[in-house]
């Protein structure tokens, strides 16, 4: 079997695994957010989408983080009581800008080191899938329910972005992905 297409069926089992546990809620989902991007860094340095590539480490370290918030939010004392579990909530308006202003400076570094070291040949949209997801991923570390609508940006640019750079199977997958993702926005919002 071609190395490309068993690395896209692996990682597509894996990235289903890992939305369904998002959905869910599950905490697992950080333990496979973080085995997940060792099989897609592979291909996507193959297929020379470089920022993913990079963006595979800041998953891993994401991952470990995601873990850590969700685990020991529930583990301190507040009061008598335990503290309750992190809870799904609105993204706060007060961190709407921030956001949104790491967005541009992440967009515009990434694409500034795409043009100047790399021979990338979608820049713009490599570094903008890029940093909007490394925004969603902290975005979900925290239970944003509005981290739905931040994938739902990435997946449907990357549908488009990996179906030109020919990995027809994970474009599949990232098609899945903005199905789930409306899904899953919808679920969060029943469950604030």
């Amino acid at each position: 079997m071609d190395t490309k297409l068993l690395l896209q069926i692996i990682g597509v089992t894996l990235g289903l695994l890992y939305l369904w546990l998002e959905y869910k809620a599950n905490i697992w989902l950080w333990v496979v957010g973080a085995i997940m991007p060792v099989v897609h860094s592979i291909l996507y340095f193959k297929q020379g989408l470089y920022a993913d590539f990079s963006m595979q480490l800041y998953y891993i370290l994401a991952a470990i983080y995601g873990l850590i918030v969700w685990t020991y939010h529930g583990k301190g004392k507040e009061g008598a009581g335990e503290k309750p579990a992190l809870p799904i909530a609105h993204t706060p308006l007060r961190q709407v800008a921030p956001l949104v202003a790491v967005y541009a400076l992440l967009h515009g570094a990434i694409y500034f080191i795409l043009t100047k070291y790399t021979d990338s040949t979608v820049p713009f949209w490599d570094a903008m899938t890029t940093a909007l997801a490394i925004v969603a991923t902290w975005m979900l570390s925290r239970k944003y329910v509005e981290q739905w609508l931040v994938w739902l940006v990435v997946d449907i640019i990357t549908v488009g972005l990996y179906i030109y750079k020919e990995i027809p199977v994970t474009a599949t997958l990232y098609l899945i992905y903005c199905v789930l993702a409306v899904v899953g926005y919808r679920r969060w919002l029943r469950l604030i």
